[in-house]
């Protein structure tokens, strides 16, 4: 199995998560992963860590060429490499809405499509899409994040139309609020303030996102496709 942006956050928690299950695992990140790749229990599989950008089809290419030749096809793919480049709409660049619609929504495409033939030929796969709550809710100063997190309800829903009959499910995953580096970067009042609209009235840990996004990876799961499922504590409930 496959896990963009798996270097830290929700994408390593959800590498972390398969590698218990005894699943063999890759990261990739645009950055060099920085993580311990080996796991204290000598029967785990080790991670295999990459470093891939998003945005560049030929290094897509490459990490999906490298994981196969040491673990074998994907069949399983989490997209969850995303970046924020928050502003209002009227400060905000050509640069800073193409960099996220790029890779958080245009990156997913270019994974996607790539893990996707092997898929086909074995009539069997799981696909996973990393979107947010924001992208239902909306964000002051994330209009570029929330389009693409929203877009990819869209490509997800019609990916699952397409592959269904290839036994290949497609479902999205949508966190709320997450204890992660992306979350403490918005400062402490900003967090306080998004904590109390959460009904559970805290935040997610990675570990509980990851839970589901194993799940919809899982055997078990193979009635599901097209779903949309909110790990959010209630924030935005009816989604």
């Amino acid at each position: 199995m496959l896990v963009t942006g798996g270097s830290r956050g929700i994408g390593l928690a959800c590498a972390r998560r398969f590698q218990a299950q005894g699943d063999r695992v890759a990261i990739v990140s645009r950055t060099e992963p920085d993580v311990k790749t080996g796991s204290e229990d000598p029967s785990d599989h080790d991670l295999v860590a990459l470093r891939c950008d998003v945005t560049d089809p030929d290094e897509v290419d490459s990490a999906f060429s490298s994981v196969e030749s040491q673990l074998g096809p994907v069949e399983v793919l989490v997209a969850n490499a995303g970046i924020t480049k928050d502003s209002l709409l009227l400060r905000m660049t050509e640069d800073s809405w193409q960099r996220v619609i790029d890779t958080d929504l245009t990156g997913v495409y270019r994974v996607a499509r790539r893990a996707l033939g092997p898929m086909v030929r074995a009539h069997w796969g799981r696909i996973i899409l990393v979107s947010s709550v924001v992208g239902f809710l909306g964000s002051p100063g994330q209009v570029n994040y929330a389009a693409a997190k929203a877009g990819l309800v869209g490509m997800g829903r019609s990916l699952a139309r397409e592959v269904a009959s290839r036994n290949i499910t497609v479902n999205v995953v949508a966190p709320g609020m997450v204890q992660t580096d992306m979350i403490a970067e918005l400062g402490e009042q900003r967090v306080e303030q998004l904590r109390s609209m959460v009904p559970l009235a805290r935040a997610a840990t990675p570990g509980e996102v990851a839970a589901v996004v194993a799940f919809l990876g899982s055997r078990d799961a193979s009635y599901m496709t097209g779903a949309v499922v909110a790990v959010d504590g209630g924030l935005a409930m009816g989604l």
